[in-house]
């Protein structure tokens, strides 16, 4: 699709203000169809909250997600299909889902394979018809079960489990390295940053992959399904801020946040400097693996060698395993 931004005018501008509008971002006082200061106000209102990337511009993530934030858990039928459905209301119920220990996968408001074995597995449970659809039935049994403060569910005991089989060294971890290619300058210098992360990588015994090769840019969301095509045990991605900040992020939604993600995250920062946010950016939510995305002004080699410095600390200070050679003490 079109990027849509400010000055832009039409029935396209009236729907996303229509849209913003109903999820409590109101364009005033743009006119309907003119896309003015008020309507970048309630863009950038909508992508802070939705953990997207604060431009005030209309692209296909933004897009996407004010699509997917117009339904209601119970609005509709939910079921697996291809391509898969995705939106608030499948968040909402695989977060139902993982808080009474259906593992529906990482919260991430797609509806998988994972997310169809946890509604089979609830309706088991529960006598209801085995079909994997969520409809009335089980949008009412989920919310009578789930009724009020809903604990952590099986996505945090999860990673805690991923946690506690951290090895104390970086060696042998196969970590996905993707360089941002939203534009020419953020391509090369991500490449930069990736490529030395690489290197220092290999040094301390890692398994790096690049999500990408050098002349290519690929989508976002098609680099983020390789990682997971690929096996990789931690993400790390290197973009330009759009806000001239220094941060890394890790994965957070209104639904839920990666503990690990954050935990990967602050080490890092402690080594590139900046802050640690929670955002939903494609290579954060739809990926498997602990992921963190590095967003700086200047991205450089210093940048990529300091990112696996953070790594190294993190198994160094993470891991429980026990080293190679010990024995535990019988108890």
């Amino acid at each position: 699709m079109r990027l849509y931004r400010l000055g832009d005018e039409g029935t396209a501008v009236r729907d996303i203000q229509a849209r913003l509008a109903a999820l409590g971002h109101p364009s005033d006082p743009d006119p309907q169809g003119t896309f003015g200061d008020g309507t970048v106000a309630a863009v950038v209102a909508f992508q802070k909250a939705k953990g997207l990337d604060a431009d005030g511009i209309v692209g296909p993530d933004t897009w996407r997600s004010l699509y997917e934030a117009g339904y209601r858990f119970g609005d509709r039928l939910l079921f697996l299909r291809r391509p898969m459905m995705r939106g608030e209301d499948v968040a909402e119920a695989q977060s139902r889902l993982s808080a009474l220990g259906f593992d529906s996968g990482k919260i991430d408001g797609i509806f998988g394979p994972d997310t169809e074995r946890a509604v089979l597995e609830f309706q088991h449970n529960r006598a209801l018809a085995e079909d994997g659809k969520i409809g009335p039935a089980v949008v009412t049994e989920l919310q009578l079960v789930t009724r009020g403060e809903m604990k952590k569910g099986r996505e945090a005991i999860r990673e805690r489990e991923w946690l506690r089989r951290l090895p104390p060294t970086v060696a042998g971890a196969r970590v996905y390295l993707d360089a941002g290619c939203r534009t020419d300058e953020e391509s090369r210098t991500a490449w930069e940053a990736a490529s030395s992360a690489a290197l220092k990588l290999q040094e301390l015994g890692g398994l790096p992959v690049m999500s990408r090769s050098v002349e290519s840019k690929l989508p976002e969301r098609v680099r983020a399904r390789r990682a997971n095509r690929l096996g990789a045990d931690i993400i790390v991605a290197f973009q330009l801020d759009t806000e001239d900040r220094n941060c890394v992020f890790y994965f957070a939604s209104e639904h839920s946040r990666s503990e690990v993600g954050e935990k990967l995250a602050v080490n890092i920062a402690k080594r590139t400097g900046g802050d640690v946010e929670g955002r939903a950016n494609a290579m954060l939510k739809e990926t498997r693996a602990p992921a963190i995305v590095v967003s700086v002004p200047e991205l450089s080699g210093q940048i990529g060698t300091s990112v696996t410095d953070g790594l190294r600390d993190f198994f160094a200070e993470h891991s429980t395993a026990e080293p190679m050679g010990e024995v535990s003490p019988t108890p």
